[in-house]
């Protein structure tokens, strides 16, 4: 596998349907075989999902995890980062990519997302939030798209 030095962080939430749960999981799948480095907040539910995805096909996929242990550590996760810094983190997340994805996702995603745009990141929706000026799709397939369009 090559390495792609483009960093992709992935927003989402813990509490997400099955279909949801598929799609994130497809997505990392595609993630790590374009090479992408892939940040998350390394818990359950999308990231779990993501994870799961980029660490079968071989990828890396960094944990930025809200507390300062590894107990909510997902066990797909490649890199764990424990910050102790609690829904702070999320700012992490949107600093250290080159893209940003949404997927799903509750109040956290949304704050995610705002960091991410704040910050001037290129931003995706994967069945997210229904924003102004966010593009939303709805496969893993035009969010590969949308990332090589935006790097």
């Amino acid at each position: 596998m090559s390495f792609n030095k483009t960093r992709i962080s992935i927003f989402g939430g813990r509490d997400i349907t099955d279909s949801i749960y598929d799609d994130a999981y497809e997505l990392g799948k595609l993630l790590a075989k374009e090479g992408y480095l892939v940040y998350c907040g390394g818990g359950n539910g999308v990231m779990e999902a993501v994870s799961k995805g980029v660490n079968e096909d071989g990828g890396t996929i960094v944990g930025v995890l809200k507390g300062d242990t590894l107990e909510e550590m997902n066990d797909y996760i490649s890199i764990p980062l424990a910050t102790n810094m609690g829904i702070t983190r999320n700012a992490l997340l949107a600093y250290n990519c080159d893209v940003a994805v949404a997927v799903s996702g509750k109040y956290g995603t949304l704050s995610e997302i705002a960091f991410a745009m704040q910050l001037e990141k290129p931003v995706i929706g994967l069945h997210s939030w229904n924003l102004e000026n966010l593009k939303n799709v709805n496969t893993p397939n035009e969010v590969i798209q949308f990332i090589k369009e935006n790097t």
